[in-house]
């Protein structure tokens, strides 16, 4: 039983319990009454109704759950022994876009065991106050705005299990003292601005089941100290600032299930770690950690393995034929690499990305009519493509233009035609247009997706007020690359207009509108714009932002855009699955 699902059991456990004991006259304590008085006016929660004892079960102080969403519960204990009443141990406000700030009240329920304010519109910093609550077990404040530091009372927690704190605005170093809490499990600090090093003091905490760091501003390597952390199943250091090499001792995590490391900083090559003791991995991302040598064989006796992320490093070689024999593998991507030879037989229930790489193929082989397998490879495009790759080009007469709706129907703009971008793409996934002059490539998966996203089509819930809506309604996104082709363009100059708008976080004051999308722009292979958030350089959400590179040169007759998701940005705001590169559409013209 994951940790979760456990706590789930006690939550149940604890209001059975508590509904056979509240039959009694007890009622909540005065003092606890006047401090949930102070915490309702801090967290600006303003229908819990005084008239009624906080304790007596009754709306609105228990309210039943909408599952995922909304929570609204304040759980009482009256079975302390020699007591006469009640005390809160349990608040629970979820989902609620309360706008206030956190309460150092709270220190006045010495019973709490478990706070949970997870999805409000909270900010401010957390209170130092906290540090006394030495029953809680449970602090939960992802998906608000708070700001400012840890506090070190927080390492007075002797029995702090579960520390969520992640998408907020949190920044500073993080505490060495917290190293020393004896009982953490789950410490999830992603999509913060915290900064340098991960505390040496870190090593001790044996307990972690559960260690998230991504999107954030860390500095140094990725300690060797992790492999102390010998209980854990989960670690995901994505986009957080630190640097390589992975660490070998890693190989000693064998309770590893999730298992993701990606674009570390720096230049440094290893060699692919080795991890044949972690039987149980469930996924495997290494994706953009300097990687090279050749794939190991070993990855094909990882049986639980359904998802491969080894992309965008220095891989060379083949790919093992055990890998295509893993049953339990849905997902794998090995794109961007120097990988050569045969490509191997893969299940058509297989997605995979094998897309910038050096593999041996025709247009007569099998493989190229797989709609499961993304070969794509720049090449292609260039010099007798016909002969020589699984793409067939024809082109009569050079191109000075492109023009796509990118996600969208057809449209004509100001007397310019947009081609359609309707077509559904998968997860490993190479389309080309009926017109055949460009084609898009995506590759990955929305993991934190509860159905392991494979919707690439963004609903748009915002109000579009430009006059050129039509271009901004509907969007393309993907989960790590998204790369558009330009064939059949005439060598030269180009300007090359790429246009955007937010269209999946709303403009209000609720939890919705706190999520941050950022990823990295390439053209013709250059880094052109770092950490590109669409709605801060639009001054909003709904808003279009047109980026304009002039000079691009064109001199194979061949464009490529690309947006790559380098682990920033929020992963599961307004909902699981809004990241990762966001396009509206594409206007390319030769410079005379």
């Amino acid at each position: 039983m994951n940790t979760s699902s456990q706590f789930l059991f006690f939550s149940l456990t604890v209001i059975w319990f508590i509904s056979l004991t509240a039959f009694g006259a007890k009622t909540i304590h005065p003092d606890e009454k006047e401090a949930l008085k102070a915490i309702a006016k801090a967290l600006g929660k303003k229908d819990w109704n005084f008239d009624i004892d906080p304790c007596s079960n009754k709306p609105n102080w228990v309210t039943p759950p909408i599952p995922k969403v909304l929570d609204n519960n304040v759980t009482c204990d009256c079975s302390i022994a020699g007591d006469n009443y009640c005390h809160v141990i349990w608040i629970s406000l979820k989902g609620q876009s309360l706008q206030g700030t956190l309460p150092p009240e709270l220190s006045r329920l010495r019973y709490l065991q478990m706070i949970d304010l997870a999805r409000n519109y909270l900010c401010g910093p957390i209170p130092k106050e906290w540090g006394s609550l030495t029953n809680i077990y449970k602090f939960a404040l992802l998906g608000n705005r708070l700001t400012g530091p840890i506090p070190v009372e927080i390492a007075n927690l002797t029995n702090l299990q579960i520390f969520e704190l992640f998408n907020n605005q949190l920044s500073g170093t993080l505490p060495p003292e917290l190293g020393y809490l004896p009982k953490i499990q789950d410490l999830r600090l992603s999509s913060n601005k915290f900064s340098g090093e991960i505390p040496a003091t870190f090593a001790k905490l044996t307990t972690l089941l559960d260690f998230r760091i991504e999107d954030n501003h860390f500095s140094g390597k990725i300690p060797d100290f992790i492999q102390n952390w010998k209980n854990i199943d989960t670690l995901i250091i994505q986009g957080s600032g630190l640097s390589g090499p992975i660490p070998s001792g890693i190989s000693l995590l064998r309770n590893l299930t999730d298992l993701r490391i990606s674009d570390l900083k720096g230049t440094e090559s290893s060699p692919f770690p080795q991890l044949n003791n972690l039987t149980l991995l469930n996924r495997l991302i290494l994706r953009n950690c300097n990687i090279n040598g050749k794939l190991p064989e070993y990855i094909g006796n990882l049986k639980a393995l359904k998802h491969l992320d080894l992309s965008f490093n220095k891989l060379s070689g083949p790919i093992p034929r055990s890998y295509a024999d893993i049953n339990s593998l849905k997902y794998i991507f090995l794109t961007g690499n120097l990988l050569t030879g045969p490509v191997p037989d893969w299940r058509t229930n297989v997605s995979v990305d094998l897309s910038y790489n050096n593999f041996s193929i025709s247009q007569r082989s099998q493989i190229c009519n797989a709609a499961n397998v993304n070969l794509f490879s720049p090449s292609w495009a260039r010099n007798n493509t016909g002969t020589t790759s699984c793409l067939r080009l024809q082109c009569p007469k050079p191109s000075t233009s492109l023009y796509i709706n990118c996600g969208g129907k057809q449209a004509t703009i100001n007397g310019t035609r947009y081609d359609d971008d309707s077509d559904s793409p998968a997860p490993a996934k190479l389309y080309v247009s009926p017109t055949g002059n460009w084609a898009s490539s995506t590759t990955g998966i929305f993991i934190e997706s509860v159905n392991l996203g494979e919707t690439y089509s963004p609903q748009n819930i915002t109000k579009l007020t430009m006059v050129d809506a039509e271009l901004y309604t509907n969007a393309r996104v993907s989960p790590i690359s998204l790369t558009y082709y330009g064939f059949c363009l005439a060598n030269g100059a180009y300007w090359v207009n790429l246009h955007f708008a937010e269209i999946m976080f709303p403009n209000d004051k609720t939890y919705h509108s706190l999520g941050r999308r950022v990823f990295d722009i390439y053209i013709q292979g250059n880094l052109v714009q770092k950490d590109f958030n669409i709605a801060e350089e639009a001054g909003g959400v709904g808003k279009k932002v047109i980026k304009l590179f002039k000079d691009v040169d064109v001199t194979s007759n061949t464009l490529e855009i690309c947006l790559y998701w380098a682990g920033k940005g929020t992963q599961s705001l307004p909902d699981k699955s809004v990241y990762g590169p966001l396009i509206s559409a594409i206007s390319v013209k030769k410079f005379a």
